[in-house]
């Protein structure tokens, strides 16, 4: 029997991750560094893309709105988080708690897209090396980043719009760290049935078809390679792919290891959405850049510029010293 309906509801309580009340302190340093670090490095990453015109190429284009994108959902959920463990309150308004579900939804859901635009994007680069500038061009490039963001702003306002015709009961208690849509579908005393049916469905082809597309093109990309095996190919398609490769093996495999491993729903979920709005953009900033000699190149250069600025502030060029003298 469902509990009693409660005809308005003003606010959650987010019960948070299991933390015993002796650790908070440090789970709350290490999210922060982590948070931090995300914010950081993935701004860089943008930065370098921005300055260094030799990263101005499809690929980067793409980068760019997946860093953004990796900060955005970073920054849905761990702000918080890190506030409520700080401040022992446990508390989320009702219209926090769904503008947090919603832009969860659409950046999870554009780092899915992103990924998959990505793996076309080598695909076309490794399978069409002489026609890449012809099909890559910049419209196509434009097209697909839109294509993503609204998309994904579709997804997310359609299980949105459904969840906020729904009553809830009386209680408000949610076994996450941050509103989560099954999570909220189970504190609802209304009839769910058409909010999990558009889960299973809108959410596998949001799910699949960017799979689909990311495991098709390294499918095709090995087949290309296998055809006439050599290491110097071996090696030019791994530096063109290893970096976006490797971030699709811990989006994607992380998952699937937590889900099949795992041993209870709850912690399936808060272990799975860790990695998703934390651990995954933390590390993608430091795999693009320890991999990819193009961005350890831009990171040097600008560290130069600055080095060289500093220099020229700490000893001003002899004409300036003279009109420096003269004035005075």
């Amino acid at each position: 029997m469902r509990p009693e309906n409660q005809s308005s509801v003003s606010e959650f309580l987010l019960l948070g991750l299991p933390i015993r009340p002796g650790q908070q302190d440090v789970f709350f340093s290490l999210f922060l560094g982590m948070y931090l670090t995300t914010v950081l490095g993935n701004l860089l990453i943008i930065l370098l893309i921005r300055l260094d015109s030799r990263l101005h190429t499809p690929m980067y284009f793409f980068l760019s709105h997946l860093a953004f994108s990796d900060i955005s959902l970073s920054s849905v959920t761990v702000p918080k988080m890190l506030m409520n463990i700080q401040t022992r309150r446990q508390s989320i308004s009702y219209m926090g708690c769904i503008s947090q579900l919603y832009f969860f939804i659409f950046f999870a859901g554009l780092d899915n897209f992103l990924l998959a635009v990505m793996a076309y994007d080598r695909y076309v680069a490794i399978c069409h090396p002489l026609h890449y500038t012809t099909i890559m061009r910049e419209g196509l490039c434009s097209l697909l980043v839109a294509g993503s963001w609204i998309l994904s702003c579709v997804h997310d306002l359609l299980h949105t719009l459904l969840l906020v015709r729904l009553s809830f009961c009386t209680d408000i208690t949610i076994t996450h760290f941050f509103c989560e849509l099954t999570v909220l579908l189970k504190l609802s005393c209304s009839d769910i049935s058409l909010n999990e049916l558009v889960v299973f469905t809108a959410g596998g082809v949001i799910f699949l078809l960017p799979f689909g597309t990311v495991f098709g093109s390294y499918i095709r990309i090995g087949t290309i390679i296998l055809r006439v095996p050599s290491t110097k190919r071996l090696l030019r398609a791994f530096s063109t792919c290893g970096s976006h490769l490797f971030v699709v093996s811990l989006y994607y495999g992380t998952t699937a290891a937590v889900y099949f491993f795992s041993s209870s729903w709850d912690s399936k979920h808060i272990i799975a959405s860790v990695l998703y709005a934390i651990v995954t953009p933390m590390l993608n900033p430091f795999i693009y850049s320890l991999r990819n000699r193009d961005i350890k190149q831009a990171l040097a250069m600008c560290a130069n510029r600055i080095n060289f600025i500093r220099r020229q502030t700490q000893n001003p060029p002899d004409t300036v010293r003279s009109a420096v003298r003269n004035v005075s």
